[in-house]
């Protein structure tokens, strides 16, 4: 229960500069009074995590080709009962990658999207509540595809939307880690 009051303290303290993903604070801490939130049996929606790996130097990030999806995204998956989305997004970067390098650059919440999932295999249409961090990784590391993924690359900020097409939680993640690195 304590990562999961950790995750409303944080959704709640969230605050984002784009409207898209304003928005979707309210519904994620709505799911989070589900007790089945975190399990992908709750086929209405579900949360899920994700991780926006980036190079060290923060010009490529790692995109897999999703094989049910056939798009290019970010790395993610189910929390299938694990509260703590963090070490979820972690696991599954592991798992889809095969990078051992992988840091987390900031346990708080990096990007939020709610997406529909289209039916596939007998389960409906539904939402992923998907929690996003942002992970850091070694660009010169060789990568180990899994069987969820057609290919995995590291794209250059330059070509993310030439590889993806539109995709605003993509492009907006992509500009969250471009003005970071102006702050800094």
């Amino acid at each position: 229960m304590k990562d999961r009051e950790s995750l409303k303290d944080q959704l709640k303290k969230y605050r984002t500069p784009y409207e898209e993903e304003s928005q979707y604070v309210e519904d994620f801490l709505n799911l989070l009074e589900d007790e089945d939130a975190f399990l992908r049996s709750r086929l209405e929606g579900h949360f899920t995590a994700s991780a926006w790996i980036v190079n060290k130097r923060r010009t490529h990030t790692l995109l897999t080709l999703h094989r049910k999806l056939n798009r290019w995204l970010q790395l993610g998956g189910h929390a299938d009962g694990v509260e703590n989305l963090a070490e979820v997004a972690m696991k599954e970067a592991f798992e889809e990658s095969g990078l051992k390098t992988l840091e987390l650059v900031d346990s708080s919440i990096f990007d939020i999207d709610k997406h529909i999932i289209p039916a596939h295999n007998g389960i409906p249409e539904h939402h992923h509540y998907d929690v996003r961090y942002l992970i850091q990784g070694d660009i010169q590391e060789p990568l180990v595809l899994s069987n969820e993924s057609i290919s995995l690359a590291w794209i250059t900020f330059d070509s993310v939307q030439d590889m993806i097409g539109y995709n605003p939680s993509i492009l907006r993640m992509l500009e969250k880690t471009s003005r970071s690195e102006i702050l800094n």
